[in-house]
């Protein structure tokens, strides 16, 4: 089988009269100001969009934070697109705010996402080693064929290839990696590109 979707743990809890629950090393994103995420639009609600983040409340996004908007050039953002985005207010305090346009009002490759792909969730511990400069992981999954990658801070990855078996092993590759050594992984991407 393809999909190997590595979510956590099935624990079994001692004297809990046979209930399980599972023990995931994810935790819940927080939100931090700067960081680029990837969101899934949950509601408009006049000129705000309210934006699953993956933590404890939504954030919002204003229509007027995309390169180019006006009141008259809205962007066109429906319920369920996916957002990459930047978080310009982030504390206890206040809600979560996002925009998709960097200090000077360019996208800078933010944005609305595109709709076919395969949206997966790994531990904010793997995106911070695939978001490391020159990351190895990368390097060599580009070799093996051409794909588009957005990796959020909130443990978010978006990934589309060619085909769909494509992306599935470019998916699947990617949540590997949290177990395999740099060998074993080497050996598995040349295993697929038939080396």
């Amino acid at each position: 089988g393809l999909l190997v979707t590595a979510c956590g743990l099935l624990r079994h809890r001692p004297g809990g009269g046979g209930a399980f629950w599972v023990d995931s090393q994810q935790k819940r994103y927080v939100p931090v100001k700067g960081d680029h995420v990837i969101g899934i639009v949950t509601a408009k609600a006049g000129d705000v969009f309210r934006l699953d983040v993956g933590g404890s409340e939504p954030a919002s996004l204003s229509y007027l934070a995309f390169e180019g908007a006006t009141k008259r050039n809205r962007p066109n953002v429906q319920v369920g697109d996916l957002i990459y985005g930047q978080f310009v207010v982030a504390n206890k305090d206040m809600e979560p705010e996002m925009v998709c346009i960097d200090s000077s009002g360019k996208s800078s490759g933010m944005g609305i996402i595109g709709q076919d792909g395969f949206l997966f969730k790994v531990s904010l511990g793997l995106i911070r080693k695939l978001l490391a400069p020159k990351c190895e992981i990368i390097q060599e999954l580009s070799q093996l064929y051409p794909f588009e990658l957005v990796i959020g801070m909130n443990g978010r990855i978006w990934v589309k290839a060619k085909t769909i078996q494509q992306t599935l092993i470019i998916v699947n590759i990617l949540e590997a990696c949290e177990y395999m050594t740099a060998e074993q992984r080497k050996q598995a991407l040349a295993k697929l590109s038939g080396n």
